[in-house]
């Protein structure tokens, strides 16, 4: 009953930042664990970050820890990630997700998706 609309994707240069926003609807996100996720083609689906119901606990990455940040507003009932210094390898399609509060690292732990936004960094 949870409907989550991404935005904010597009192409840029390597080195560039892009803000990806998330917008929910139909229910309050503040119980759940909110993630980002990345799938490029041929490639698995990954967590590139997640942040607790409360918004004190962030998770990240390894390929994008201290350049990607995750946020939350639970009163607006949006998530965002800031992307820093940009790579090629950052290229694919970036979902929202919502699930339960432990921030599990599998994908199929999350019971409500967004339709992703593309982004795609050129060199």
């Amino acid at each position: 009953q949870v409907q989550l609309v991404e935005s904010g994707g597009g192409s840029v240069q390597a080195g560039g930042s892009l803000r990806l926003s998330c917008t929910a609807s139909g229910y309050t996100i503040s119980t759940y664990c909110m993630g980002w996720f990345r799938q490029a083609p041929g490639n698995e689906r990954e967590r590139v970050a997640a942040i607790v119901a409360g918004g004190g606990i962030s998770y990240y990455a390894d390929s994008v820890k201290g350049r990607f940040t995750i946020s939350r507003d639970n009163v607006k009932n949006t998530v965002s990630l800031q992307m820093n210094s940009l790579k090629p390898e950052d290229t694919a399609m970036y979902y929202c997700a919502a699930g339960p509060s432990l921030c599990r690292l599998n994908p199929n732990d999350y019971n409500y998706w967004g339709q992703g936004t593309q982004v795609t960094v050129s060199s």
